[in-house]
């Protein structure tokens, strides 16, 4: 049917909907006017009304109308008029059938027929339960079919399953042994919390015969006394079931599943789910909902007397669900979790590989789903900002290499603002160099440096750490922001005190920059569909000489400055730890940092300190509490020292000879400090 001539039927049944009210019962001259009206009141509900144009007894086609509409509970059904053929007494209609099968579901569309003959009182539609279907036989009904598929897992990098199995109730109902349906299904949804409408919807178009899971609750939530007042409504039953709920690790980034009564599912989806289904609420599970959920697949059958399905009339097919793949490592996740235990707050530990920007582990403290700040926290980073300071003075020729000289004061004033230190001794020695004055905390020499740097010299050394660049992962990111101008401005953007915010992630990636000699950005999901693409951004390569500077300056503040706790190891340890003040939700608070990386990984610790609680260097017993538990071998498995990456005569080439050696220079007590850390089992595993 063209769709002019489907607009001309349109047109024309809508004008007999006026005749069809004046008519009434009245006996129909011709067939097409009998068809019209008896599909117009049909369509509108009126099923009696449409049952007086037939030649059945008026009670039975207005039931089994109602019940078809009722038993595909439909949201609305549309008619279009089709040929029709008269011989004599009797005619043949056909008709164009959208029945709207709901939201989220599909519209069933079909060409129906009826039979006509002519009495003594006009042209009636001869009833047969074929009207509603050509394939409706006698004593059949019609039902909607799921067959939902079970729910993809999420893995780490070694195909390690991140989200364990849960046992789950399933509460539900057998539509057929339900005394009461709408009594009943409301007695459930009381019991358990949850909106009856949705699950009144299901049960409405379901085989009776078959169990439909409405309601999902974990077995350790069940509780006392519900099961048996469950059982006590007629139809009501509980099955018990194993699904991939709850994250083993990463909740921040696997995210929440829904299902369970304590999500009240019904009410808070969107209605393309049905009660039962399962739902990523937040993180991955969320972003890759449809291919870890799949679809289901559709099917509009018929059923017997017994509830046996006796025939197909028509089917959807649905998607398989499918796996997400991550980069995350599983043991390091769970180290990096553990390692945050003893947080005095808030804090947030992510590691990185540094060869490919590749997320090893994303830690929160709370380990909640709503906690992402490891992702998406903006902080100022103090001192540990010094890495790309540092770069930027030495790439604009402000200060002349690691072992230039620098006089650190108790403090120094640009453009008329006073810059102190963040380790305030108050005892400097002088004359200092860069490597000292980064090891030792003096911030303030790091803001002097900013007339010379220029404004323009530092921005371009944060973007090629990628601080503001415009990467982004499959779940939200804050790649950082350099906002300063101005001499005072450049100065505090130097000492990382004003204009210059970061997350954890975007430092983990700036310390992984200095290990492998060039910036990567983050990846996260491995395989990402092609509509949540991860943007990865191009990889930097940075400048030899500054890279070997800067691994001078990350190893002395390991070695004899302010991180020494973190001198661990046979690889040998790079890092910064600062601390910057900041107003988190109102409150005065120390934000600590410990940035640096130990062989491929690279990292970064971020702990929330009360001001007047900083009894300690939180993050840097964090981050030391993390490399200590990675198991044996896990740094040292890929570790190339320097001179051996200077013959495959890769980017490595200009590697710090300091660090090359860090290795026997460790000393015994080092080396026997990491193995006693990492003998032990995977802290948290």
């Amino acid at each position: 049917m063209s769709p002019r001539h489907f607009r001309r039927i349109i047109a024309a049944g809508t004008g007999v909907v006026a005749a069809a009210a004046l008519a009434g019962c009245a006996s129909q001259p011709r067939p097409d006017v009998a068809v019209r009206t008896f599909l117009l009141d049909w369509q509108a509900g009126d099923y009696a009304s449409a049952a007086s144009f037939t030649d059945g007894d008026p009670g039975e086609v207005a039931v089994a109308l109602k019940e078809a509409h009722d038993q595909l509970d439909l949201a609305g059904v549309r008619f279009g008029l089709g040929p029709l053929e008269q011989d004599g007494d009797t005619a043949v209609s056909e008709f164009e059938v959208q029945a709207d099968l709901g939201i989220g579901d599909p519209v069933w569309k079909y060409t129906g027929r009826m039979e006509l003959r002519r009495g003594g009182d006009g042209w009636r539609v001869v009833w047969d339960p074929s009207v509603i279907h050509p394939d409706l036989g006698e004593g059949e009904r019609l039902a909607v079919s799921y067959d939902v598929p079970d729910r993809g897992g999420v893995y780490d990098r070694t195909g390690k399953a991140l989200v364990g199995e849960d046992a789950v109730t399933a509460f539900g109902v057998v539509p057929a042994r339900l005394e009461d349906p709408k009594k009943d299904i409301t007695a459930l949804a009381e019991l358990l919390d949850e909106d009856p409408g949705p699950l009144m919807d299901r049960v409405r178009s379901a085989p009776p015969e078959d169990f439909q899971p409405l309601v999902l609750l974990r077995k350790k939530d069940v509780q006392r006394g519900v099961l048996a007042k469950a059982k006590a409504i007629p139809g009501a039953e509980t099955r018990s079931v194993a699904m991939p709920l709850t994250p083993e690790a990463a909740r921040g980034v696997v995210g929440e599943v829904a299902g369970t009564a304590e999500h009240n599912v019904s009410s808070r989806v969107a209605s393309a789910y049905q009660a039962g289904d399962t739902v990523g609420l937040s993180g991955l599970q969320n972003v890759f909902q449809h291919r870890l959920a799949g679809t289901a697949t559709t099917e509009v059958v018929t059923l017997g007397e017994d509830g046996e399905q006796t025939g197909v009339l028509e089917e959807w097919p649905g998607a398989p669900s499918g796996a997400v793949t991550t980069t995350l490592d599983a043991e390091a996740q769970q180290v990096a979790e553990s390692a945050l235990e003893s947080m005095p707050g808030r804090g947030h530990l992510v590691a990185v590989d540094s060869r490919t920007g590749e997320v090893l582990a994303a830690a929160s403290r709370p380990n909640a789903f709503d906690n992402t700040g490891a992702f998406t926290e903006e902080y100022r980073p103090g001192g540990a900002f010094g890495i790309v300071s540092a770069a930027a003075a030495l790439q604009t020729g402000a200060v002349s290499g690691a072992e230039a000289e620098l006089a650190c004061e108790s403090g120094v004033e640009v453009g008329g603002t006073r810059f102190g230190n963040e380790n305030d001794t108050g005892q400097w020695t002088q004359p200092q160099d860069l490597t000292t004055a980064f090891a030792t905390g003096c911030t303030s020499a790091l803001a002097g440096l900013g007339e010379a740097t220029g404004e323009d010299g530092l921005a371009e050394a944060a973007e090629q750490f990628g601080i503001g660049g415009d990467w982004q992962l499959s779940l939200p990111t804050f790649s950082g922001e350099l906002s300063a101008s101005g001499a005072a401005g450049t100065a505090a953007g130097m000492a990382g005190t004003a204009g210059v915010t970061v997350s954890p992630l975007s430092m983990a990636l700036v310390a992984g920059a200095v290990a492998d000699g060039a910036w990567h950005a983050p990846r996260l999901a491995v395989d990402a569909d092609d509509d949540i693409a991860e943007k990865p951004g191009e990889d930097r390569e940075l400048d030899s000489g500054t890279v070997k500077e800067l691994r001078t300056l990350m190893r002395a503040s390991v070695e004899r400055g302010q991180a020494t706790p973190a001198n661990i190891g046979t690889v040998p340890v790079h890092g910064q730890v600062a601390q910057a003040e900041q107003k988190i939700g109102g409150k005065e608070t120390a934000v600590q940092w410990f940035v640096g990386y130990q062989g491929h990984v690279a990292f970064a610790v971020v702990a929330e300190v009360p001001a007047d609680q900083v009894w300690d260097q939180y993050a840097l017993l964090g981050g030391t509490g993390f490399l200590q538990g990675l198991p044996v071998g896990y740094v040292e498995a890929d570790y190339r020292a320097p001179e051996l990456a200077d013959e495959g005569g890769g980017k490595d080439a200009a590697q710090d000879e300091e660090a090359a050696q860090g290795e026997d220079a460790g000393g015994a007590a080092d080396q026997a400090g990491r193995q006693q850390g990492s003998e032990q089992p995977p802290m948290g595993g």
